[in-house]
């Protein structure tokens, strides 16, 4: 990880000092896979500012994308690694996530962080170790989006988890009695952490950059779409509503679903691909509007769009809910279909000189790294300091 000044960094001599707060404690970082840039790898870097000498640990990883989120000599990958091609297929590991999670060796530390929106906290825990989890979102794949991930898999993979997702979902519910304290990145992940694991939960929204991003003197006529291309994002709502209205929309990124959203596209949409995140900046705050037509658990993409100063058009479930202010910041839309983004989108071309970049930006500062540095250590110093107080009173 490079190191960063404070003359480059803000929050250098903030971060020095949480980093001071857990010094000589033997950490370690349990992260579902590294094989590409989200969210959720996002945090895992953040948490490495608070924790410089944690070690990471992951079932795969994509080990030129997992230099640039951890040093090498702090990586250790599960069993699953040794498969030829692993990280290329990830999911249909998923069924072997138990034998590889419960193989994993945490017998040395004192605090085991997971970074959960996978198995990850699945691990076995060793007795006076604190294990947190910060849960992006219970498993989707074996829960709420469990009928979509299956459509949209292989025979091959498809069978394996049918035959599987019975003791997939009891060892979910089981693994998760073997955390001691719970985050959730949003509310409504929160919501979800009670229904199926039965656990209260604390939420602290996740960091982002948002220092990183500005806003621009004028705007350029196209809509923006940004982020791994998957199912559930429905991009393709946005795709078939950009077409009908022959509005130009960017769409960034790569994923499993890109072959079939390109089929879908007409003369007005471009596929940027995975730019450089100097583009990326540029698209943020030159776009008319950000459009988020799937459920997202939070959304950091959002709230970069916000920081950046443009509003966002959001299907109206999910982290939206909690991070798009309706006549601020964006507007919501109800109906999860084409029809339904093209409404919105016509709604929001009718008010769009109403919306102010500089009070949209300033509402995007609420989600900011610094906030998460100081709301994390807080939570896991409690956490570190009721486990000490509860082995006293067992003595």
């Amino acid at each position: 990880m490079p190191v960063i000044t404070a003359a480059s960094d803000p929050d250098a001599d903030l971060e020095a000092g949480l980093a001071a707060r857990f010094a000589g404690l033997r950490v370690a970082i349990v992260h579902y896979w590294l094989v590409g840039p989200g969210g959720g790898e996002n945090v895992v870097k953040t948490m490495l500012r608070i924790f410089p000498q944690a070690d990471v640990h992951t079932m795969v990883a994509k080990l030129d994308y997992a230099d640039t989120v951890v040093p090498r000599h702090r990586l250790r990958t599960s069993l699953l690694q040794k498969i030829p091609g692993a990280p290329k297929m990830h999911r249909a590991l998923l069924p072997l996530a138990p034998f590889a999670l419960e193989n994993l060796n945490l017998d040395d530390y004192d605090l085991i962080i997971s970074s959960e929106s996978g198995p990850a906290k699945g691990i076995l825990p060793p007795l006076g170790a604190v294990h947190v989890c910060y849960c992006h979102s219970p498993m989707r794949y074996i829960w709420d989006q469990y009928h979509q991930y299956r459509a949209s898999t292989g025979w091959l993979q498809r069978t394996a988890v049918s035959l599987t997702i019975d003791k997939l979902r009891i060892w979910d519910v089981t693994n998760a009695k073997r955390v001691d304290r719970f985050i959730a990145n949003s509310h409504h992940v929160a919501k979800r952490i009670s229904k199926y694991y039965r656990r209260p939960s604390t939420v602290i929204y996740p960091p982002v950059e948002v220092g990183e991003f500005s806003t621009a003197g004028s705007i350029e006529d196209f809509y923006l779409i940004t982020g791994r291309h998957v199912s559930y994002k429905r991009i393709d709502l946005a795709i078939e509503a950009c077409n009908r209205l022959g509005r130009r929309l960017v769409i960034t990124g790569t994923g499993p679903e890109t072959p079939r959203l390109r089929k879908l596209a007409g003369p007005t949409i471009e596929f940027a691909g995975q730019c450089r995140f100097e583009d990326l900046k540029t698209y943020y705050r030159t776009a008319r509007a950000f459009l988020m037509p799937g459920e997202e658990d939070f959304g950091i993409a959002p709230v970069e769009a916000m920081a950046s100063g443009r509003p966002v058009i959001a299907f109206a479930s999910g982290g939206a809910t909690e991070t798009v202010v309706p006549g601020l910041s964006g507007l919501h839309f109800q109906d999860q279909t084409a029809e339904g983004l093209i409404q919105a989108i016509e709604a929001f071309e009718a008010t769009e000189t109403a919306f102010d970049p500089a009070a949209i930006r300033a509402h995007a500062m609420r989600f900011s790294r610094e906030r998460f540095l100081r709301e994390f250590s807080d939570f896991v110093s409690e956490a570190l300091s009721a486990a000490r107080t509860e082995g006293d009173a067992y003595r």
